[in-house]
């Protein structure tokens, strides 16, 4: 659900500078409404894709280590609020779990862990996503 996030953002985002600057620069409609509501589907789209691009690593990582979620999680995290950019946060293994506390100590699961995050950016964009262009 994009309710809390798109809310969330937008209120910041809001207050902190106008929204239309966020997605390519000056406001060229002149009216707030159809500024908010073109950043409000920017966000949704943005929000899609990163989905799609936490799926493809997620699905890298979990064939070298045991994933302790199928499925890609969503929250509110400050760092994942790009407007305009796919963003996702990995969760590699957990420091409170013995076991996966050694094997993140090993430069052959650090290798691992690095290897299949790229194979899943790789495979994002294999499945038609592009980088944005500026300008």
């Amino acid at each position: 659900s994009t309710k809390g996030a798109t809310s969330t953002a937008a209120k910041y985002l809001a207050q902190t500078q106008n929204a239309s600057d966020l997605i390519g620069g000056v406001s060229k409609s002149g009216d707030r409404y159809v500024d908010h509501t073109m950043f409000d589907m920017v966000q949704s789209l943005t929000i899609a894709d990163s989905l799609k691009f936490g799926k493809a690593v997620l699905n890298k990582l979990g064939k070298i280590n045991k994933l302790h979620k199928n499925q890609v999680e969503q929250a509110g995290f400050a760092v994942l609020k790009a407007p305009d950019i796919p963003s996702i946060l990995v969760e590699t293994a957990f420091i409170s779990n013995v076991e996966e506390e050694r094997k993140l100590k090993t430069a052959t699961f650090q290798q691992e862990v690095a290897e299949s995050i790229l194979a899943g950016i790789k495979a994002y964009f294999a499945d038609g996503a592009t980088l944005a262009r500026r300008g």
